[in-house]
């Protein structure tokens, strides 16, 4: 007789417990809602992953464009890559120095450019050079080296010393003809 009280019991719990839980869901729920009294400069969440990808429209030399997501963060050539745009071979050296703010740069000692295949250029005028963080000496000398005065405008960039950061989302970036490199 005392069993089968347990069991009843354990029973019943059992049945509720669903039921408690989808109440403290919804409280929960209730309570996560924004206000309407909070102030409109809030965010209307915590940050998301999509926070940090950027769309950049990449147009090939035959004129096809293709939009391909780009984390903030990563090299405009490993965005390409990932995605399947053939830029050729990577520069592959990393940045010699890092713009931290008006007064900072951070030397990082890495070699910088290594090659001038990935060329690039940045949305037309000097707005995608702007927002991009400005070309150091050794990836100038490359493009320089490896692509003729005429292929050469101000918008020109390697790829992969292009850093993706939160204020290129929809730039245009043009792809011109690449350079023959399978040549042994």
């Amino acid at each position: 007789m005392l069993s089968s009280c347990f069991v009843r019991v354990a029973r019943r719990s059992a049945v509720s417990a669903p039921a408690a839980t989808m109440a403290a869901r919804r409280s929960m729920a209730a309570a996560a809602a924004p206000s309407t009294a909070v102030s409109s400069s809030f965010n209307d969440g915590p940050p998301s992953v999509f926070d940090k990808i950027v769309k950049v429209t990449i147009i090939d030399p035959s004129g096809a464009r293709r939009i391909i997501p780009a984390m903030v963060g990563q090299t405009l050539y490993a965005a390409c890559d990932l995605n399947g745009v053939d830029l050729g071979p990577s520069s592959s050296g990393p940045p010699q120095e890092k713009v931290r703010s008006t007064t900072w740069t951070e030397p990082l000692y890495g070699e910088g450019a290594a090659s001038g295949f990935d060329h690039v250029l940045l949305q037309g005028g000097n707005e995608g050079v702007e927002i991009a963080e400005p070309a150091h000496d050794n990836e100038k000398k490359m493009i320089e080296e490896y692509w003729d005065a005429d292929e050469i405008f101000p918008e020109s960039r390697l790829a992969s010393q292009v850093e993706i950061n939160a204020k290129m989302d929809g730039m245009v970036v043009y792809v011109p003809d690449r350079i023959v490199d399978d040549i042994p």
